[in-house]
């Protein structure tokens, strides 16, 4: 089996009875693994709502290390609709012709530096350096501030030691803490000043609800960022082909992106939490219990995607869930997908080949399950 390949842990659940169970911090999870069964929960906020004790719906909970609402992650409509729009527009900025620019740059000058090594440990030299990097974009703030976002590892909730790190949480508050009292002195042009000068209902944003937006930019496009980069890079070592059918038709690259997120769904499933009882896919789920949208069950769903255990670079028709479905689709998407683009233009651009040296497989235990949904570590030389 190669080294890029994801399998599919949830398939048998899946086409025998459509759910999966686990358990979660003693707080159990009905996992939604059909893709339309995932999608229609997604889809009805108002019995499956995001809006409940802050962190409950993160899978693992995080209600135990945080209790800031993140916005407009964990609201409900209308207030959700209200508050995303005061970022909408901020998050669409990867789409202008700057920005993309700015971003190519930083990509092309990580590339370079690492063909002028002989092996790169993939994750923290290459894939968690562009993703702090490219945050810099998207918050509008000093290149420098990358630095301090690296030296955090991959994951501002997770360490070596705990899935749930409260400490290591607290340098991420702390940090925020600072910013956003530095800009209420001296607003600059940057998110954290933008958020502050915001109004939802006539009121002016509090610093808590301006806190809950950035902590949710932090975390919510971190790993899984780092998980698509990652993946990609190690899928083109081991299929050059497809490299190359890239490099000779250009005008795929964006089927190309939709596919290895949809193959990689590099955040697992996401968690709601139902106001009554009901049924997922005529499993019953009591009021006030968590239910678990599995994206990357749905997105292997063979009633949904032909040949949906393989990576089709051309892939046409392409539903998939990576970045969420219906109202709380994900605002870091089109930030996520600008990054994809200009990495593979890049490769194809400056990289002949990816040679993989070696590597540790990161594994997710979900109760019966066991996905992988990147790697721990893999080494290798870019040429």
């Amino acid at each position: 089996m190669k080294k890029s390949n994801i399998t599919d842990p949830f398939e048998k659940s899946r086409l025998e009875k459509g759910f999966g169970e686990m358990d979660d911090q003693n707080d159990p999870v009905v996992m939604a693994l059909r893709h339309k069964d995932v999608r229609k929960c997604a889809h009805n906020w108002k019995t499956f709502q995001s809006g409940a004790k802050p962190g409950r719906i993160v899978i693992p909970s995080e209600v135990n290390i945080r209790d800031i609402r993140q916005i407009p992650f964990e609201v409900d409509p209308p207030m959700h609709g209200q508050y995303r729009a005061i970022v909408e527009k901020w998050f669409k900025r990867p789409l202008e012709e700057e920005y993309q620019d700015a971003l190519k740059k930083q990509i092309h000058s990580i590339v370079d530096a690492v063909l002028a090594k002989d092996s790169v440990e993939v994750i923290n030299e290459f894939s968690l350096v562009l993703q702090s990097r490219a945050l810099t974009l998207l918050l509008n703030v000093p290149f420098t501030e990358s630095e301090t976002w690296i030296s955090w590892g991959t994951h501002v909730f997770r360490s070596a030691d705990s899935d749930l790190d409260a400490d290591k949480a607290n340098v991420l508050y702390n940090y925020i803490d600072k910013e956003l009292e530095r800009v209420s002195k001296t607003p600059t042009n940057d998110l954290y000043s933008v958020l502050l000068n915001s109004e939802v209902d006539g009121k002016k944003l509090t610093k808590e609800e301006a806190k809950g937006v950035i902590i949710l930019t932090f975390a919510g496009g971190r790993d899984t960022v780092i998980n698509a980069v990652t993946n990609s890079i190690a899928y083109f070592a081991e299929h050059p082909e497809s490299l190359e059918k890239l490099r000779s038709e250009p005008k795929l690259i964006n089927n190309a992106i939709e596919e290895l997120i949809r193959y990689f769904s590099p955040l697992t499933q996401m968690g709601r939490v139902a106001t009554e009882d009901t049924q997922v896919c005529e499993h019953a789920v009591k009021a006030d219990t968590r239910i678990g949208l599995c994206w990357a069950s749905a997105n292997r769903d063979e009633s949904v995607f032909e040949n949906a255990n393989e990576v089709v670079i051309d892939r046409k028709m392409n539903p998939h869930v990576a970045f969420g479905f219906g109202t709380h689709n994900c605002l870091g998407a089109t930030h996520a997908r600008q990054i994809m683009r200009i990495l593979i233009e890049t490769l194809i651009d400056k990289v002949k080949s990816i040679d993989i040296h070696n590597y540790k497989e990161n594994i997710e235990t979900l109760g019966e399950f066991k996905r992988k949904v990147g790697f721990d570590y893999i080494n290798v030389t870019f040429k």
